[in-house]
């Protein structure tokens, strides 16, 4: 049977989504087509694993808050390239109930007389609004980004949206008063709830306040998850080291495997989730610290410490040089390096090839769906190790 094409009437516009009306089956093709043209190289690409559903997978909404030339209020994305916001009813890969949250806040606005934030001339109230719902626990948090920390009627707001929405656990006030891109500012008031939300990942349970870093495709990050495991081959004596750990995700997964596990991350809320991810999983070998982890690590090497395994999981950019000496100075016999952004992967490992490491494998994973984004999960070892 052949596959119905569906296309989102604002993709141009939005243009988050560059494989919209291209059949599922041709999009992992041409994925797969660009992995070994980057990668192939270093080692065999294995055959990219797709998803069963490619359809409402971010469990991760963001809409900013605008008007149009009528002066209604809309809500939606920033056009390609530009600050002009595309208003945007459904979206085909966003999780269903987090788009519906978003939606009947806009529609809140008028009666609560909230309005929205002008970037040009900074009045007004509104700036975003991000939604996060565990996909196992049904757990939702609600982050109202707000120019100015006084918000009218909170909690008269929060019992309205939880009458239509009572799955809702947390609503989150967070201040951005600077005049920045940055959708996120630094403080955050939690008007209802707990201020984080709880998901289940791998067999761990784990807290996501505003803030942290968390895989936007559950389903996938189970595969990428168990794959990334698998690959490092982890033994009851082995010492691991998580880089760019986050909230602890995959190092708590991997501590059930190895002796110890250490767990390094800049973000210091991510870094209080870890600790605390650790203590309700009840996982005592596994240590987490707030710092830089190429420094982190050079330290390691230079009291004589030690790890076996290395995972690093960095942002989009890559690794820089100064980390990447740092990894070739711990020396580990194995090195599972996961990836969002092929280019820069491929720019790490003919670093890594050229300092003493092999890639063993290369398996993409598709977390993106629609867009022409990649995840790739890479075994490398130790020269002349077999």
């Amino acid at each position: 049977m052949e596959e119905k094409v569906t296309k989102c009437s604002v993709s141009k516009k939005c243009g988050s989504c560059q494989y919209q009306g291209v059949p599922y089956k041709e999009q992992l093709a041409a994925k797969q087509k660009r992995m070994k043209k980057l990668l192939g190289k270093f080692a065999n690409v294995k055959p990219i694993i797709g998803m069963d559903d490619p359809f409402y997978y971010r469990n991760k909404v963001h809409a900013v808050f605008d008007r149009d030339k009528k002066g209604n209020i809309i809500c939606g994305t920033y056009e390609a390239k530009t600050h002009k916001v595309v208003p945007i009813e459904e979206c085909m890969i966003e999780d269903k109930i987090s788009q519906e949250i978003i939606r009947t806040i806009r529609d809140m606005l008028k009666s609560f007389r909230i309005k929205t934030y002008d970037e040009d001339t900074g009045y007004g109230l509104l700036r975003h609004v991000l939604v996060r719902r565990g996909f196992f626990t049904d757990e939702i948090m609600v982050v109202i980004v707000i120019g100015s920390p006084i918000f009218p009627s909170k909690n008269n707001f929060v019992k309205a949206l939880r009458k239509k929405y009572p799955q809702i656990t947390t609503v989150v006030l967070n201040v951005n008063d600077k005049k920045t891109s940055m959708v996120l500012g630094e403080r955050d008031i939690v008007i209802y709830g707990k201020g984080y939300i709880r998901d289940t990942l791998c067999g761990c349970t784990f807290r996501i306040s505003p803030q942290s870093f968390y895989q936007v495709n559950p389903v996938q990050t189970e595969i990428l998850y168990k794959t990334a495991i698998e690959y490092a081959g982890l033994g009851r004596k082995e010492t691991v080291i998580d880089a760019y750990c986050g909230i602890g995700t995959i190092g708590l997964v991997a501590a059930k495997r190895a002796k110890n596990v250490i767990g390094v991350e800049l973000n210091p809320d991510a870094v209080r989730d870890a600790r605390i991810n650790a203590k309700e999983n009840k996982i005592t070998n596994a240590r987490f610290y707030q710092g830089d982890a190429g420094e982190f690590m050079e330290n390691m090497a230079e009291n004589g410490e030690h790890a076996d395994v290395v995972f690093m999981d960095p942002p989009r950019t890559g690794s820089d040089k100064k980390f990447m000496s740092s990894v070739i100075k711990l020396n580990p016999s194995r090195i599972v390096y996961i990836s969002c952004g092929p280019e820069t992967l491929a720019r790490d490992l003919e670093y890594l090839t050229k300092h003493g490491y092999d890639v063993r494998k290369i398996q993409p994973v598709d977390m993106f769906s629609f867009t022409d984004h990649c995840e790739n999960i890479c075994l490398l070892t130790k020269k002349f190790e077999k």
